[in-house]
């Protein structure tokens, strides 16, 4: 194992990078902003799972931020390659927002919900395609919105669809405080030069099984793991509680959701104000439990206190999952606390492998060595961090860095 291993989030009463406290100044629209003198453009691509959800995340913690601090927010979600006809992951969790924060929500889906290559693109997906960057174009040029959100961009662009310069110099005049959210797979090159921050979610495959293995292989489902550097991992596990809470709504049933997070005692971390959004709009179905210490554990400078709260989370979770009661279960930055060694790794396997069905477990956190409930997963994306803005010494702005 690595020499230092330690929880990957910092607090808002704890040195950002650029070596300044948080100053709590919120996010407002883009016109009312004055923290931060320029927005940052953010991308998400690669093969794996969680670009969406990672977006979805990252505005959820927008609007719990203005609500706690009694700041307007406005947030647009704006979706190419998204139309009518298919259905869609993050669509039960939008509805959850739009249910949920009804006057801060505007979304707009262009183009037909069929796959295609640039070879049979037609004039219909070349006019939704403009349509969609019209209406984005506006949106941005208005300052109206805090954060805008193009989802699926990316690939637009890989088609062909859209002249990448008309995007790059648009993206790249954006107001000031304007934060922008791109998605999906294969982001242009001349793009990316232009980004301040550039995640890349990468998709690793189930193991093929072997006859001594120690872990039976399963088909266990509704296991999903975000680990890794980059930037994207919490926000992803939060897009998946929009998702449960909306798959609820849609299905007219209860669909509970306990969040645990390891690492994080205190107060002031990055998903503090999504939560306390999520609870104040869904408190009949959203249940939450923060454990540790006020303090970044690094290896070889344990305290007994770490692995009392490491255990005491960890109980609450098995039981959880083994009721049945909660649909989702969200394990943020167990990964980091089992490559402490604060929890041993047999009893989370043995709990996986007998969790209900129905029941999805969504774990997060880097760790230098993969835990053996790795090779559970059908879902494990590995968030690689290619370009990030605090390197270049920007401050971090609360609601979105913080």
């Amino acid at each position: 194992m690595a020499s230092q291993t330690a929880a990957s989030k910092t607090p808002r009463n704890r040195q950002t990078s650029s070596g300044r406290r948080g100053r709590g100044i919120g996010i407002a629209t883009a016109a009312e902003s004055n923290e931060r003198s320029h927005g940052q453009l953010h991308i998400y691509d690669g093969e794996g799972k969680g670009k969406s959800q990672a977006a979805l995340g990252v505005v959820l913690r927008t609007i719990g931020l203005g609500i706690c601090e009694q700041r307007r927010t406005r947030v647009l979600l704006l979706r190419f390659l998204k139309g009518p006809g298919r259905a869609y992951d993050e669509d039960a969790a939008i509805e959850a927002l739009q249910q949920g924060f009804p006057h801060l929500i505007d979304q707009v889906r262009t183009g037909r919900g069929e796959f295609f290559i640039a070879e049979d693109a037609t004039h219909f997906d070349r006019q939704e395609a403009q349509r969609g960057w019209d209406i984005a174009k506006g949106a941005i040029a208005s300052a109206l919105y805090s954060v805008v959100v193009l989802d699926e961009l990316n690939p637009v662009l890989d088609l062909g669809l859209l002249a990448v310069d008309d995007v790059v110099k648009t993206l790249t005049d954006r107001p000031d405080g304007m934060e922008i959210i791109v998605t999906g797979r294969a982001a242009p090159r001349a793009l990316v030069q232009v980004a301040d921050l550039h995640s890349e979610m990468r998709a690793h495959r189930r193991p093929e099984p072997q006859d001594d293995s120690v872990i039976p292989f399963l088909p266990t489902g509704g296991i999903e793991i975000y680990t890794g550097e980059g930037k994207g991992k919490s926000t992803s596990a939060l897009g998946k509680a929009l998702q449960a809470i909306g798959r609820g709504i849609s299905q007219d049933k209860s669909h509970r959701v306990l969040i645990l997070q390891w690492l994080k005692g205190g107060n002031g971390y990055t998903e503090d104000a999504a939560i306390a959004a999520l609870r104040e709009s869904y408190p009949h179905l959203v249940d939450h439990l923060r454990s540790g210490r006020d303090a970044i554990v690094w290896r070889g400078q344990q305290q007994p206190i770490d692995y009392v709260e490491a255990e005491r989370a960890w109980e609450i979770a098995r039981a959880a999952i083994a009721s049945g009661l909660y649909k989702t279960v969200i394990l943020d930055e167990l990964n980091p606390s089992v490559d402490l060694e604060l929890i041993p790794v047999e009893p989370i396997v043995q709990t996986l492998l007998r969790k209900p069905a129905e029941t999805e477990v969504i774990i997060t956190g880097r760790c230098k060595n993969q835990p053996a409930y790795f090779d559970l997963a059908g879902v494990h994306s590995e968030m690689v961090c290619h370009k990030h803005y605090a390197e270049q010494g920007v401050d971090l702005k609360r609601g979105v860095d913080y």
